[in-house]
């Protein structure tokens, strides 16, 4: 999908007219567990974790980023920052640059566990950016969802990141498209999440080139039932998510996380990678079924208390995407 203008060359940049300056916003986006089993590349769910990002722009002609909580150490603290990145070529993309930003992040979502911790940085630089455009140039909401999952390189983290629930995504000639499915509210998230981070493109490269018919026969079943189980009928949960595309092959480079949602799922528990991993995703059904993951996943780790590498959370599926408002006090 084209924008209304491409994105200038470095050159340019100084040419276009500058965002007013004063501007104070505020942007909070989910954390997002993608392919949830067999929805490979195509499903994603929002949940109650959250990054929040503060957004000023100044006549510094300086980008400062600052940063706390999850996965700050080694960060950028200037435009390189994947927030202020995402901001600053959002702007270009719509015609316009910052004179100066500052930027506040507080990172709560865990950083290369497979919880979409890209895609809220993007989400969040993309809805900032356009936030501080004038009212007649900001981008509408499938622009958004195209320009985001431009960055990202595809959409099924962003999608849920912006609309919040379960997002099913695909891809429609050069246009990426989303639609939003409300989840059941028996349906709880429980993540395993190790002290280990894994590359989502080194998780990738330990995909095959092609796979047999009868697997992708099989997982397209699955994905059409997970998204019935979501939306309707959660205890279809254990068998819809089943997978046979990505995860055994990407197996190896989590050993821990494969051997506990095997763990898991012999006992019965819809569990899954959540996207590229490493944490383990566990869709639990009620208050006690979550009570009882947690306990399969404490269990399996380390036989009691859960061992010092491994957090475990009960989340909730976020009924909603990405805010963005005026900064108060």
């Amino acid at each position: 999908m084209a924008g209304p203008h491409a994105a200038p060359a470095t050159s340019d940049v100084l040419d276009l007219p500058a965002v007013e300056a004063g501007q104070d916003v505020l942007v909070t986006v989910p954390a997002t567990s993608a392919n949830l089993g067999p929805g490979f590349d195509t499903l994603g769910l929002a949940l109650t974790l959250q990054d929040t990002v503060r957004v000023r722009t100044t006549t510094s002609g300086t980008t400062v980023v600052r940063a706390t909580g999850e996965g700050v150490a080694g960060l950028p603290t200037d435009e390189r920052h994947l927030v202020a990145k995402s901001l600053i070529s959002t702007l270009h993309h719509a015609g316009r640059r910052a004179s100066g930003l500052e930027l506040d992040t507080v990172n709560v979502i865990p950083h290369g566990r497979g919880m979409g911790s890209s895609a809220a940085a993007i989400v969040a630089g993309v809805l900032a950016a356009n936030a501080l455009l004038p009212e007649r140039e900001r981008l509408d909401a499938a622009h958004l969802l195209q320009w985001a999952a431009s960055i990202e390189g595809h959409p099924d983290n962003v999608a849920p990141a912006l609309a919040g629930s379960l997002a099913i995504s695909w891809e429609s000639g050069h246009a990426y498209r989303s639609t939003r499915v409300e989840v059941h509210p028996d349906v709880v998230p429980v993540l395993a999440v190790p002290d280990l981070a894994l590359s989502t493109d080194s998780a990738r490269a330990l995909l095959p080139p092609s796979v047999s018919h009868r697997s992708a026969a099989a997982n397209a079943g699955r994905a059409a039932l997970l998204v019935h189980a979501l939306g309707q009928d959660p205890s279809l949960l254990f068998a819809a998510t089943q997978d046979a595309l990505h995860q055994d092959f990407r197996a190896q480079a989590m050993l821990p996380s494969a051997t506990l949602m095997r763990g898991l799922r012999a006992a019965g528990f819809a569990s899954t990678i959540s996207g590229a991993g490493p944490s383990v995703l566990t869709l639990a059904v009620g208050e006690a079924g979550a009570s009882a993951a947690e306990d399969a996943v404490r269990e399996l780790l380390g036989q009691g208390d859960t061992p010092q590498d491994w957090r475990v959370l009960r989340l909730a599926v976020a009924r909603e995407g990405a805010k963005v408002g005026v900064h108060q006090g």
